[in-house]
């Protein structure tokens, strides 16, 4: 099956939030709900919110959020959250989502992505697979500056 990974629409979130109602639940504690919250990040620069989706049914989203760090020497990307519907294939799912938030952390001007670390031991050897390796209670993964990779 292919999966097409997308910026998320306003018409996502509702189908988003209700996909990753567990992992956003945690989200509490503001004064606005995660649907609310998403919606907000569609239209933020220092946000990216994708979905991915096959047959034109939504099955995962991820959100990279943006900060700056001296200490990095540039941006810092977060994986907010990472989510795939029951049903389909995680790995793939999962790969498809990293790769197209890698790709937008690097160009945005980000040297590293970090995530917290998962407790399941098959999502912490899918994300190692990509590239993440544990720094602390979260994973991280280097990357290399678009700008600074067209350098001779």
């Amino acid at each position: 099956m292919e999966y097409l990974v997308r910026q998320a629409r306003i018409t996502d979130v509702d189908r988003l939030a209700s996909l990753g109602r567990a992992s956003l639940s945690g989200a509490g504690g503001g004064s606005l709900d995660a649907a609310d919250l998403l919606r907000q990040l569609v239209y933020l620069p220092n946000a990216s919110l994708l979905v991915a989706e096959s047959r034109r049914v939504l099955v995962g989203g991820a959100l990279l959020v943006l900060r700056p760090s001296v200490t990095a020497g540039g941006y810092v990307g977060t994986v907010d959250f990472l989510v795939v519907g029951p049903g389909h294939d995680v790995d793939r799912v999962t790969d498809v989502l990293l790769e197209e938030l890698l790709r937008s952390a690097g160009n945005k001007g980000c040297s590293t992505v970090e995530m917290a670390r998962p407790s399941d031991p098959a999502d912490l050897a899918r994300l190692e697979r990509s590239g993440f390796a544990p720094a602390g209670p979260s994973l991280r993964r280097p990357l290399a500056v678009a700008d600074q990779a067209r350098r001779p």
